[in-house]
Parts: structure tokens; sequence; C-alpha cells
């Protein structure tokens, strides 16, 4: 994990190195100081030498300055690495993301994505910089002013030893306490902001059955885990402090007793008030520094879950992996299915397709139906090697998917999924995912195949009229046609529809395939439908039933052959049957 994540400091590395550079000047500073002040009170105070007291106190001014600007050095070089560090972080998680496969995606949520990317990054920073900081200040300062204190006074020095040893045990107890609760608490945040993404996500059907009152209850139930969980930790971590300041009391009140008894009874030569002085401000710093690795045990308590999860992010690798000497060219749109079994999850027992045998012609118009659950999106997400199978192989114009390189092989296998996703932007912004040197007239084309053209044209703008996020401005139907231009922009040798006219009116639907038949005559086109008119004309079609082929022929030879196909047929054209009585979820 941790090697994981240092290959991020990146370009911060001189900035990581100076920052602990300056603090341990700044703390050799802060050590040198009080043995200053010893020396004002028992050369110069004491004996009256006022020539002594200016010459420590300019030495003290110049050491007190050179201290601030270590300081403050310190704190600028830290704050640049640990906000770069966070940066690099962000960025290597995104850039990760991006290559995931769906396999990998399906194993983090949104939600989760989200919270890793901002408060488990976030907090790795905090941590960061006070590691770079703190953790390195705080037990410099806390050696040198025990060395410094032995150096004074062996015996009063004890004092010191017997007070970090106790105070050290404690902590690390109460640490290990605390660790629990945070490592609970992060989980919490993924509930919270999954709760928080679906209800804006959802809010028109939140509000159109009037959910506000459960919504609001589920977040509150979400935030208030969270806070169940801080307050437990919390409770652990509350004697921390009433505890340090205690110890840094009867400490300054041993040394005083202990120090003032061993001036009067040895004459200042055992010890001297200055020396005892020194004795006072080492034990203030050493304690202090107790108290400052206190906190960035705390943080680093707190930082460690987040860290693994973000290290998770960063180590998950994509199964799919393009070949050595890949293929970069797709001859034609010939697709054969060879015995092809898949399992989204290697450990199931059972595939979700099971030894599927299938040839597709290059040109061919393929009609898939089936229940929902029957793997018919299944079935084609192998074809552009979203998900790679499990058993067999699958060809693609002569080759196996494995061979080719996954870009060229998916901008020749253009998919148009059940879940139909535009970007902000203008309609031609969004067209232009397909292919982004596409020309004005070329994407005016796509949509016109697409039938997209006609309620373009009347939008206020156009082609230029701006697209919402996730196109909440458009109806279902209009975003379905633009999807689908979208797709027709790569120009590919496969255009997969996969239950993408479902929100299309009949007339139109027909409209489109008509289109794509005569105009895209090379191309080989696979239509996933519930509504048997919708691939009624295919050249072929498939019925698919729990995982298997169940059927293949023309319209006419499975109403003869195939029962499935023959009574949800009949069930349509009488009004309302589809396939959803032969299965469960895709």
């Amino acid at each position: 994990m941790i090697k994981t994540l240092m290959k991020q400091i990146g370009e911060f590395k001189r900035d990581s190195l100076l920052t602990p550079v300056f603090m341990v000047l700044e703390v050799v500073m802060e050590t040198i100081i009080p043995l200053l002040m010893a020396s004002i009170i028992d050369d110069g105070v004491e004996k009256g030498d006022i020539r002594h007291i200016y010459m420590m106190g300019a030495v003290m001014v110049v050491m007190a300055v050179i201290g601030l600007i270590a300081g403050v050095g310190g704190g600028t070089f830290g704050a640049r690495a640990s906000a770069g560090f966070a940066r690099n972080l962000r960025q290597a998680m995104y850039d990760n993301i991006q290559t995931f496969s769906f396999a990998s995606i399906d194993k983090f949520s949104t939600a989760s994505l989200i919270t890793r990317l901002t408060t488990d990054v976030t907090n790795v920073q905090m941590a960061y910089q006070m590691i770079l900081r703190m953790c390195v200040r705080a037990p410099v300062s806390m050696v040198c002013a025990m060395v410094m204190a032995f150096f004074l006074s062996p015996e009063l020095a004890s004092v010191y030893l017997i007070a970090v040893v106790v105070l050290a045990v404690v902590l690390a107890v109460i640490m290990r306490r605390a660790t629990i609760y945070f490592q609970q608490a992060f989980p919490k945040y993924d509930d919270m902001n999954a709760s928080v993404q679906e209800n804006i996500s959802g809010i028109r059907v939140v509000k159109a059955y009037v959910r506000e009152k459960f919504e609001t209850s589920r977040f509150m139930t979400a935030s208030r885990n969270i806070f169940n969980i801080f307050v437990k930790a919390e409770r652990q971590l509350v004697i921390t402090f009433p505890l340090m300041f205690a110890t840094v009391y009867a400490c300054i009140l041993t040394l005083s007793w202990l120090g003032a008894k061993l001036i009067v009874q040895s004459g200042q030569t055992a010890l001297t008030t200055g020396e005892l002085t020194s004795l006072l401000s080492y034990c203030m710093s050493i304690l202090m520094s107790l108290m400052m690795l206190a906190m960035v045990f705390v943080m680093i308590t707190m930082s460690i879950a987040s860290a693994r999860r973000i290290a998770e992010v960063l180590n998950e690798k994509s199964e799919l992996k393009d070949p050595d000497d890949p293929i970069y060219e797709v001859p034609d749109g010939s697709i054969r299915f060879d015995h092809v079994s898949f399992r989204y999850n290697q450990s199931s027992e059972k595939p979700v397709l099971h030894d599927i045998d299938l040839d597709i012609r290059a040109g061919e118009t393929v009609g898939i139906v089936g229940g929902t659950g029957s793997g018919k999106t299944s079935l084609v997400n192998l074809i552009s090697r979203l998900y790679d199978v499990s058993e067999g192989a699958i060809y693609v114009g002569g080759h196996d998917v494995r061979s080719y390189d996954m870009e060229a092989l998916r901008n020749q296998v253009s998919v148009v999924l059940q879940k139909n996703v535009l970007f902000s932007g203008s309609v031609l912004e969004n067209l232009r995912w397909g292919d982004e040197n596409a020309t004005r007239e070329e994407c005016v084309r796509a949509c016109q195949l697409s039938c997209a053209d006609e309620f373009i044209s009347k939008m206020p703008d156009g082609y230029d009229s701006h697209v919402e996020r996730g196109g909440a401005n458009l109806s279902g139907g209009q975003r379905q046609r633009l999807c689908i231009a979208r797709a027709l922009l790569k120009k590919p040798r496969v255009l997969i529809l996969d239950d993408s006219t479902s929100a299309v009116d009949t007339a139109t639907d027909a409209r489109i395939r008509t289109a794509l038949s005569t105009q895209l005559a090379d191309t080989t086109r696979i239509i996933i439908a519930q509504r048997i008119s919708s691939v009624q004309a295919a050249d072929r079609i498939i019925v698919m039933d729990d995982g298997t082929i169940s059927g293949i022929g023309t319209h006419e030879e499975l109403l003869e052959h195939n029962e499935i196909y023959r009574s949800v047929y009949e069930s349509q054209t009488q009004g309302g049957g589809d396939f959803d009585e032969h299965g469960g979820d895709d």
C-alpha cells in the first residue's frame, strides 16, 4: 500500500525532502535558545554582566529569526508537497478508472469511487503533510531536548524519561482502539454519498411520488451512522489531551521541587538557576512533542483506512489486455461464437451464457429476443470485448477478438447500450463522441439516418443547442436517437442496438430500421428488442432463453417451430405481451 501511494509523489520529491530539512533546522534553533537563556541568567543577570546579556540576547534573536525562516520554509514546502501528492493521487486514480474493464467497474460503486477521490484523498493529504512536518519535528525535538536535559542534569532528566514511557504506552492503547472505529467510518461515507447521488439523479421520481421525507430520513440515517462512529472514536481520544497536560504540569511541579531542592542543597554547584530554567523549557518541548505525535497518530489512524481504499483503486488492473502484436484492422463484420460460455464471476456455479455456437455473416441483420435475464446483453458485450469469454472464443472479421487492439476493435464494433448516456454540451459535441473529427454535414447525415434530425432542427439553436447533463432536457426517444446517430458516426463494421429504440414510437422505429438496412448494407446489424415488430424483418432472429439459444431462424420459421417466440408474438399482436415471463435480470 505504502509503495503504491509513494509512487505518486512524483515531481514533489524535492519539496518532500526539503520540508523535514527545514523542520530539523527549526528544532535545532529552538534547542539552542534555552541554553542561551541559561547563560543570560547565570553569567549575565547573577553576575551583573550587561554586556554578556546583550551579546546572548543578540544571538537569541538571530537564532529565533533563523528558526522562523526555517518554520516558514517547512510549512511552505510541506503544503506544496502534500497538495501536489493529493493532486497526483486523484489524477492517477482517475486515469486508472478510465482503464477499468466492465468487470473492474463492477467491483466499485460510483459513490465509493467519489468518496475515494475526495474524502479519502483529503485525509491522506493531511496525514502526509503532518508526517513531513510533525513526524520529523516532534521526534527530533524530543530527542534533542532529552539529550540536552541529560547533559544539564541526568537526575532530573530521568523525570522526562518516565513520563515519556508512560505516555507512549497509554497513547498506543488509545490509538489502537480508535483505529477500529475510524476504519468503520469510511464505508459509511460511501453509503451517504450513494444516498445523495440516488436522490439527486432521481429527484424527479422522488417528487413525483412525494418521497422527500423518506429520502431525507434515509440521508439522516446515513449521516447519523457516521456521527455515531466518530463519536465512539473521539471518546477513545478524548483523554489524550487532558492526560498530556496533566503530565506536563506534573513534570513542571516535580522539576521545580526537585530542582529548587538541588540548587539550595548544593549551593548552585550541582544545578544553577539558569539550568533549571532551561530544564523547564526542555520539559515543555519534550511533552509538547509528544502531544504533536499524538495528533499525528490520530490523523494517521484516520488516513490508514483511506490509504488502503485509494491503493485498492490504484492497484486494480483490468483483466483485458492488448496482445503483444495486436491487429489494428477489422476486415469485415462477420461474427462467430465458437462454443462460448461466460460467467461474470468465475466462482459462479452457473454460467450466464452456456455453449453458444453461432455464425453471423457480414452485412446481415440479426435480431435477438428473449426474456429479461436470458443473456441478450451479455452476449453482445462479448463481441466488443467489454468482457472476456470464460470458455470458447469469439471471432470478428475472422480473427479472435482477443488478438485485436481493443481501441481498434471497439471503433469498428459500435454499441448503443440500453442506458442512453449523454453529456452536458451542445448536440454536436455529443455527436462527436462517435468521431471527434466528424464534420457538421456528417453529423447531420447520421442524425437523418437515426431520425434525430427532425427534432434537432426544431430546437432553438439546432445542432448548437445545449444538452443538459444526462440529456435531462430531452425525451427518452430523443436521447435514444441521438445515441444511435453518435454510434453511426464511427462508420462501424458491426452495429449493435441493445434495446435502443424502446422509447421510440413504432412508426419511427420502422423508419430507423429501414434507413439502416438501406444505407448501411455492408454493416452487420444486431438488434436486441422486446418488441417482435422491431426485429420481424431481420434476416435471422435469435431467441435466447436462460443463457442458451432456444431457436434461430426467420420470423416465419420461428413462428412455426419455436414455442417461446410464437407465444410472445401472439401475446403482442393481441396486446401487451413480452418475454419477461421467461426470465429474471440481464
